[in-house]
């Protein structure tokens, strides 16, 4: 699949032809995780909503794409502190081709970010009990959260002191996506597939999000091809990918082999290309 990109640059340019000529090394990418937040749509038997955000048009990259909750991983996502329920980061390593440490710390990054982006806690009791928060419990999540993103506290520390612990068993493997060589900012990125947990919402907007919808997948790739939306190529493939599905359910109990895809940049006859691989299904 080819991707002609509307914006194209000269040192965009010299980037792409200096590693194809092994005269520039290509950043190594950071790890991330992003997870895909599901709810049955309203309406539609066997249908799926997924929570989307919306990127300010002052970033400097992707300005007014729709994503999904995520982030790089941090060191504080090592933190032994964050306790953990359900399989365990050895099982999380196989299913990612990934080691325990990088397993634990990805999926401590998912939890971490989809709180601070959403507000949603995927999170249990020790004893692996589900965590269904009131509303006082909401209210003080909510002020945590603010102070999370504002580096005043940390995610281990919110856990604790709620007797909580992430809830690994709520999080479905589902792709990997690299970003191309050419990037100068590159992420290796893990995506996982995650029910909305009774008793919690998604609310309010953050400094890196000026709007959040529940979308069905289906319509947001109709939006996408109508111009109406802008969807980065994993998010766009993965929404195709959920389309497909019949429900909730059917998501989460995938078990799919997690294989990195990593897109190419190419510049041909003055034009810059973006070339996914074609088993990616990528709709637009």
């Amino acid at each position: 699949m080819r991707v002609r990109l509307d914006w194209f640059g000269e040192r965009l340019s010299e980037r792409i032809t200096a590693i194809a000529a092994g005269q520039l090394a290509p950043a190594v990418p950071r790890d991330a995780a992003t997870v895909m937040l599901l709810r049955p749509a309203p309406g539609e038997p066997g249908g799926v909503e997924v929570l989307m955000l919306r990127r300010p048009a002052s970033m400097a990259f992707a300005p007014g794409a729709y994503v999904f909750p995520g982030g790089s991983v941090d060191t504080a996502d090592g933190d032994p502190r964050i306790g953990w329920a359900g399989p365990g980061p050895e099982v999380f390593g196989d299913w990612l081709g990934a080691s325990p440490d990088q397993a634990r710390a990805l999926v401590c990054a998912a939890v971490r970010e989809t709180f601070e982006e959403s507000g949603v806690l995927l999170a249990s009791r020790p004893d692996g009990s589900p965590f269904e928060p009131d509303a006082a419990s909401l209210a003080s999540l909510s002020a945590d959260r603010a102070l999370l993103a504002a580096g005043r506290i940390a995610f281990a520390e919110i856990l604790s002191r709620r007797d909580l612990v992430i809830s690994a068993d709520l999080l479905t493997p589902w792709a990997r996506w690299i970003t191309p060589e050419a990037e100068q900012r590159r992420f290796d990125t893990f995506f996982f597939a995650a029910a909305l947990p009774p008793g919690q919402r998604a609310a309010g907007e953050h400094a890196e999000a000026d709007r959040i919808a529940w979308l069905r997948p289906a319509a947001a790739i109709s939006a996408a091809k109508a111009g109406e939306m802008l969807l980065l190529p994993p998010t766009a493939t993965t929404l195709h990918e959920f389309a497909a599905c019949g429900g909730v359910a059917e998501i989460l109990a995938s078990r799919r082999a997690i294989v990195p895809v990593e897109p190419r940049l190419v510049v041909e006859d003055g034009a810059a290309w973006l070339l996914i691989p074609d088993e990616t299904g990528y709709p637009l």
